[in-house]
């Protein structure tokens, strides 16, 4: 008898430990497989939160609650989250923030140079350091001063913890009074072409994430942090011209794309590009790119009032769009939305483990999901069930031997 209950015993362990270990083989980077195997065992709950980078309002302590309740997958930090910080402090913050997550956290941010720099408030962290536009910087040292400038700015990010940097802008314009012509390299399509490629290659050499900005190409079209912006080019425009840098960075591996919220009439003349079908498909079919699409931020301008013309829920929108992660913080009406919206058919479940498979790939090749703490993905429910199985196991075992 106290052979089998050792036996049992051994089992138990056996069973209830084993899945875990399958999932993540110890200090390995996961399979594909293995990546499939987690989005299976994770709740309708985990996928969704995955699908979700909020942005932080400085407040850690809300901020972690929120990661831990809804399994969010990723915060994107602003100026105000690198002010008057130390080294240590900032560090201290990144881990409390990974520490609240099962699954460890995108940590995003906008570090472009120039207008657009989280880390030019940082002052202390960076020891005074400038952070110039790449276009001033291009201007002076050419494409190899751009590199340079990229490397270091990558490393200054993966020091501090921050794995994904928005950046580059693929956007073109020759139109000095466009808002985005400062960000962008002030060059035709060409070269700027070949900047983004190198830039994407450099960063990503750094073990930092990368996001070609703003799909299809804002060009010269309106701001849209401040409202709805259209523009009437024709789709063959887009083809010929702004696609050329969208897809040398894709060829030099990007991570991510960025669909703006700009309306094409060309092509959908009623949707932003953020919310509309038939962008994500070109971007899919036409560019061939297999990786993660993410929204520009659902709270600027242009989405709130098309939101409000229009009485729909943008990340329902968004998703069912074919974004894989949204740039929001609406996670608390957003995710049980999504969620109905599921359930009544209207986005089909395959598609949430298509985004949430994209996802966990980028976490693997920044070396994120090595970690211990990914097996515990590994979810409760499933623990239940072996559980049970394993006990009615036991009690069979023990009513055969008192027999």
């Amino acid at each position: 008898m106290n052979r089998r209950i050792c036996l049992a015993g051994l089992i138990c362990a056996m069973v209830l430990f084993m899945p875990m270990k399958n999932v993540i083989a110890s200090g390995a980077k996961p399979t594909n497989q293995d990546l499939s195997t987690m989005v299976k065992q994770m709740t309708l709950d985990e996928k969704i939160g995955q699908m979700y980078v909020i942005s932080s309002t400085g407040d850690d302590q809300q901020a972690q609650a929120a990661i831990r309740n809804y399994h969010l997958g990723g915060i994107a930090l602003f100026g105000a989250d690198f002010e008057n910080q130390t080294r240590t402090r900032f560090r201290q913050k990144i881990a409390g923030l990974q520490k609240s997550a099962k699954i460890p956290l995108f940590i995003g941010t906008d570090q472009e140079g120039g207008e657009v720099s989280r880390l030019s408030q940082g002052q202390k962290l960076t020891n005074n350091r400038d952070f110039p536009a790449p276009q001033e910087v291009y201007q002076e040292k050419g494409l190899k001063g751009v590199t340079q400038e990229t490397k270091q700015t990558a490393k200054i990010l993966r020091d501090l913890g921050v794995n994904w940097n928005f950046a580059p802008v693929a956007d073109v314009t020759q139109n000095k009074d466009s808002f985005i012509y400062a960000r962008t390299l002030g060059k035709g399509y060409k070269k700027t072409g070949k900047y983004v490629g190198k830039v994407v290659e450099t960063i990503r050499k750094q073990n930092v994430a990368t996001s070609l900005k703003h799909f299809p190409g804002y060009g010269s079209t309106g701001d849209t942090h401040t409202g709805i912006a259209k523009t009437d080019r024709s789709l063959k425009d887009f083809k010929k011209n702004d696609f050329i840098p969208f897809k040398a960075g894709i060829d030099k591996g990007a991570d991510s794309v960025m669909v703006s919220h700009i309306i094409i009439s060309d092509v959908d003349p009623k949707l932003p590009a953020s919310l509309s079908p038939k962008v994500h498909h070109l971007l899919r079919q036409e560019l061939n790119f297999k990786k993660v699409i993410v929204s520009d931020d659902l709270s600027m301008g242009a989405i709130q009032d098309y939101s409000k013309q229009h009485k729909i829920n943008t990340d329902v929108a968004a998703v069912k769009a074919g974004n894989d992660i949204l740039l929001s913080s609406n996670y608390e009406d957003g995710i049980p939305a999504i969620k109905e919206a599921i359930q009544n058919k209207q986005i089909p479940e395959k598609n949430i483990d298509q985004s949430v498979y994209r996802i966990l790939k980028m976490k693997r090749s920044l070396g994120m999901l090595k970690d211990s703490r990914s097996s515990s993905m590994y979810s409760q429910s499933k623990i239940k069930k072996v559980t049970a199985m394993v006990f009615m196991g036991i009690k069979n075992l023990f009513s055969n031997e008192l027999s």
